[in-house]
């Protein structure tokens, strides 16, 4: 179950009851109990098919839950906003960060249009003072002039990945959303965008909800995880603790799936095992 903030405690800026999701009478995401502190970093960690990006999904309100309560920052957000009003404060909230970012930007529109539109639709700013926060945006990142003057098509992958993120960040939100955003990634540009997300949880309050079947890369950016398989959560913990004492034999599974030196891949029962509906 969700834990209870101790009196003088702060409120989460996410919690997560009982959350379930149906799809034509298939359960995809079953009792789920999450909670995250402002500033705090969360993994999800699953295979495919897990419920994973369901969950993450229902959280950023691109899909209503079939039961359970969604919070953010305290307001129950179970319901997607349907006034424009509230639809900026949602996005205000949390903002969501996918795996394909080339999909999610404006193919043609420049990196430095794309981060301003995001700008002045939730500030005030306009003129000297937008265009003074859309480059700080683009250097928090690492993105340069002519980086800012370019189409997404002319950008590597991880570049786009920074326009993304930008992009979110302009919103200035409690919560961001990775969804398997380093999953398309070469290894050396995943060390790169996992390197940002660090930088930028250092100088903002951003909390992240990091959603990866990869356990190999959450100790680099969470201090929290929970694992799902078919649905529901098998495991949760410190990150440290679960990655070095799993008590759930799919934690395990996992965890022997991670590349190392010497490593073979073999096939699990426990990870291959399809659940009947």
């Amino acid at each position: 179950m969700t834990p209870t903030p101790e009196p003088g405690d702060r409120p989460y800026v996410l919690e997560v009851t009982a959350l379930r999701k149906e799809f034509a009478g298939v359960v995809a995401v079953d009792d789920v109990d999450l909670a995250l502190a402002p500033g705090g970093s969360l993994a999800v960690v699953g295979e495919s098919g897990s419920g994973k990006t369901t969950t993450a999904r229902m959280i950023a309100g691109l899909e209503r839950p079939t039961a359970g309560v969604v919070r953010l920052a305290g307001r129950e957000r179970t319901r997607p906003p349907r006034r424009t009003a509230e639809r900026r404060r949602a996005a205000r909230e949390v903002q969501m960060v996918f795996q394909d970012p080339y999909a999610s930007l404006d193919r043609r529109q420049r990196v430095r249009d794309c981060v301003a539109e995001a700008v002045a639709l939730h500030t005030e700013l306009r003129g000297t003072a937008l265009d003074r926060r859309v480059a700080e945006l683009l250097d928090q990142v690492g993105l340069d002039e002519r980086q800012a003057a370019a189409l997404p098509r002319a950008l590597s992958g991880g570049q786009r990945q920074r326009v993304a993120i930008a992009r979110a960040l302009a919103v200035a939100p409690q919560l961001l959303v990775l969804d398997e955003a380093v999953a398309a990634l070469d290894v050396s540009v995943q060390a790169q965008i996992l390197t940002l997300l660090r930088e930028i949880r250092e100088r903002t309050p951003v909390a992240y909800l990091f959603i990866t079947h990869d356990l190999g890369i959450v100790q680099h950016v969470c201090e929290d995880i929970v694992v799902m398989r078919h649905g529901r959560i098998v495991e949760r913990g410190a990150v440290r603790t679960v990655l070095t004492e799993p008590r759930d034999a799919y934690t395990r599974t996992l965890l022997d799936s991670v590349p190392r030196p010497g490593w073979k891949p073999r096939r699990s029962r426990t990870t291959l095992a399809t659940p009947a509906h």
